[in-house]
């Protein structure tokens, strides 16, 4: 069988689901690379510079052009990454209750050679949920695969308030800003537009031509 053209870093459901609004054909390959982050370093290039190691794991041996994709939360400028148990969720949650945070997500593509890295940023505002709705939605599970352990879309919790910015970033994966990289760095591939499938990234700030 032969490879698609494409293969994605990642094995997050959310970054399949997104990508897929491209309308390209992709494979996934997941990657076990070390997701640490340094306080010292701005988070853009944190973000890039994870995206990039994930990207460059997945493209050994491999022809296809290859884009990685990292996330992160930079709360009073301290950066959050996925918890790494309930205490840790529980902790993170709770320093985001009702405050502003930024979302960084950093994609980087691959191919024969060439790399390119680029980022997008969103501004979320959480709402005033209780105590009682973090032990409920750590119960369930959801936070620890998530940077600052918390989905936007998440149907029962719902933390975030309002955003200015790219919903889908906070997602995970910027799709204007996906689709920009992946015409520049292989405009053959002719991904479509993302509000073809989601009506919110006809309204999307990043959107592009």
């Amino acid at each position: 069988m032969t490879e698609p053209a494409l293969v994605l870093a990642s094995a997050s459901p959310r970054r399949q689901e997104l990508l897929a609004a491209l309308g390209l054909p992709f494979a996934v390959s997941a990657t076990d690379v070390p997701e640490p982050l340094d306080p010292h370093l701005p988070a853009a290039e944190q973000a890039c510079a994870l995206a990039l190691a994930k990207a460059r794991a997945a493209a050994r041996h491999r022809a296809a052009l290859t884009l990685g994709a990292d996330t992160i939360v930079v709360l009073d400028g301290r950066p959050l990454g996925k918890p790494a148990d309930a205490a840790d969720a529980r902790r993170m949650l709770t320093a985001l209750q009702g405050r502003t945070h930024r979302v960084i997500t950093g994609l980087a593509a691959v191919r024969s050679g060439r790399r390119q890295t680029v980022y997008a940023e969103t501004a979320v505002v959480m709402r005033p949920y209780t105590d009682a709705e973090i032990t409920a939605y750590i119960a369930g599970g959801d936070p620890f695969d998530k940077a600052g352990a918390y989905a936007i879309q998440h149907p029962g919790f719902a933390p975030v308030e309002r955003i200015a910015g790219c919903y889908c970033n906070v997602m995970g994966l910027p799709l204007w800003t996906a689709r920009a990289l992946l015409l520049d760095m292989a405009p053959e591939l002719e991904p479509a537009q993302p509000s073809d499938t989601f009506s919110r990234c006809a309204v999307c700030p990043l959107r592009g031509g």
